[in-house]
């Protein structure tokens, strides 16, 4: 019984990696940002500055992860995230300039990216192989737990002082750093000397994983943006496909751990692969039902698809998951980041959402081709 409750314990903790790296450091940024130009933060034109900051932050913590928990720990550089993320909320409480958001939110990203990486190997370590897959899609429901907090406090934000929410971000991270700073097992990351290349079957994921991060930017940049200006939706409805989309994800990644464990790594990978396709097709229907479908089924493969591929990569080669998943979540970022662009200067020339969710469309079903005719090893696990 007291085994079972530490193991319970220890995937709460590694949830709260994500919620606070992802789920609050990037995602609960998002409701913030229009009243950072409403209230004369920061000038329309900057929040691309701020984005690409927090966005080579995350790179660097993404890789950098690896190499901090070989060194310190897992436990060492869990905390030190955690510190990260709030001394950097805390930073953002103070209307200083432009120069001084994009420092910290450079810091967020970097903590961010060293929480997500590490997430999954710290809870992992700590249970029993049986619940491994269920672990898995608890943590990266952390991401989903975050979403839809931001989405909660939307209603909120037009009525409180920036800085106040900023504290209150850098206070809640606090309070679950307090709580978990001495759960995370102090399990050191070794690095092997084959690392993820000579593991068959990685490479294939790790590019349809990347291609599918390039798929979800419709839903994760443009969605309230193509439902209230291209289809006149209005705000309630976009509101309620964020928060559909947040409710997704989290059921997305409890039912993904547990697909892998049940269906293995390649066929749960397939299965998400086809959702996040449909839902990128449903947002080219511009009735309400359809597009709030298709915000669920968005949040359901997109943030699921991540405690898929946690899983199969432990599957693929327990000793050399936390590498697998250092590159699959590299890719993963590098990938959303130029397509990203990519859309961006699409919708700046053609002044269309539906191109973009038509690139969309192409780089979730690449995804999927990629999977089914990758076949240099018989992977089924």
């Amino acid at each position: 019984m007291a085994e079972t409750r530490q193991q319970i314990l220890i995937v709460l903790a590694g949830a709260a990696g994500p919620f606070v790296g992802i789920g609050l450091g990037r995602f609960a940024y998002n409701p913030l940002f229009p009243q950072l130009i409403n209230q004369g933060w920061i000038a329309s034109a900057d929040g691309g500055y701020v984005g690409a900051f927090n966005l080579m932050g995350y790179l660097c913590g993404v890789f950098g992860a690896h190499r901090m928990a070989a060194k310190g720990g897992l436990r060492f550089s869990m905390n030190f995230g955690m510190a990260a993320m709030s001394l950097s909320f805390l930073a953002c409480a103070f209307d200083l300039g432009l120069i001084w958001l994009c420092v910290w939110r450079l810091v967020a990203g970097f903590a961010g990216g060293i929480l997500m990486v590490l997430a999954g190997p710290a809870a992992q370590a700590g249970v029993a192989e049986r619940f491994r897959g269920v672990a898995s899609g608890a943590v990266i429901a952390g991401v989903a737990s975050g979403i839809m907090l931001g989405a909660a406090l939307t209603p909120a934000l037009p009525h409180i002082s920036l800085s106040w929410a900023w504290l209150f971000l850098s206070a809640l991270t606090g309070l679950i750093w307090l709580l978990t700073s001495r759960i995370w097992p102090r399990t050191r990351l070794h690095p092997t000397s084959s690392g993820w290349r000579a593991v068959p079957g990685a490479a294939p994921a790790i590019i349809a994983y990347g291609l599918a991060g390039a798929g979800m930017i419709p839903h994760m940049v443009f969605l309230s943006d193509l439902l209230i200006r291209s289809y006149g939706q209005g705000t309630k409805v976009a509101s309620a496909a964020w928060l559909l989309f947040g409710l997704g994800g989290f059921l997305g990644a409890l039912a993904g751990g547990r697909s892998a464990d049940r269906l293995g790594g390649r066929n749960s990978l397939l299965l998400w692969l086809v959702v996040q396709i449909a839902a990128v097709a449903l947002l080219l229907v511009k009735s309400a039902p359809a597009l709030l479908t298709g915000g669920a089924l968005g949040g359901f493969a997109g943030i699921g698809m991540t405690a898929v591929v946690l899983g199969y990569a432990r599957r693929l080669a327990p000793q050399d998951a936390g590498s697998i998943w250092m590159a699959a979540t590299g890719g993963f970022a590098i990938s959303q980041a130029l397509s990203s662009f990519v859309m961006a200067r699409l919708f700046a020339i053609q002044e269309s959402h539906v191109l973009i969710v038509q690139a969309g469309l192409f780089f979730s079903c690449s995804g999927l081709a990629v999977m089914l005719l990758w076949r240099p090893y018989a992977v089924t696990r």
